[in-house]
């Protein structure tokens, strides 16, 4: 299966789903973070996506897309503390890990698992992951599989 995507931030307007292997539903949800739309339209994107989140029942995780290069963002932070608060299962997936040499990402890494600690007893899982280098590919499919059979023994 192949979806287009963009490389501008905001292209994702509306609730994605993809059928996967005729058995489960990958969803993507548009973007909370920098777009070029509207503060009107972004707030009715948070309540779609607050309601879609809460209520899908079937919902098993949630994998959180955060750029490696930037220190943790405001509104990131915000998303991180309102899942937890929330209950629901969700990994940070930490992106573009390529763009950065070995001790940046080890640095960038660092700063952010240190700015959540003080809200967490135990830090969500993290993936490093790159679309360019396929890093971390193996580790979100084996997430899944394993997560997919949580879901259907």
């Amino acid at each position: 299966m192949l979806a287009k995507t963009s490389g501008t931030p905001g292209k994702t307007q509306l609730i994605n789903h993809f059928l996967i292997d005729e058995t489960w539903y990958l969803v993507d949800l548009p973007g909370y973070g920098y777009a070029k739309t509207s503060r009107l339209r972004r707030k009715q994107w948070d309540n779609v996506i607050e309601k879609y989140l809460l209520k899908r029942t079937s919902l098993m995780s949630i994998f959180l897309l955060v750029d490696s290069r930037l220190s943790l963002q405001e509104n990131d932070h915000k998303v991180i503390s309102w899942l937890g608060e929330k209950q629901l299962h969700f990994s940070i997936v930490l992106t573009k890990t390529d763009k950065l040499t070995a001790n940046q990402l080890a640095s960038n890494f660092e700063a952010l698992k240190k700015a959540l600690r003080p809200d967490w007893e135990e830090l969500p899982p993290f993936i490093l992951s790159s679309s360019a280098k396929g890093i971390g590919k193996d580790e979100i499919l084996a997430f899944i599989e394993k997560t997919n059979q949580l879901f259907n023994p």
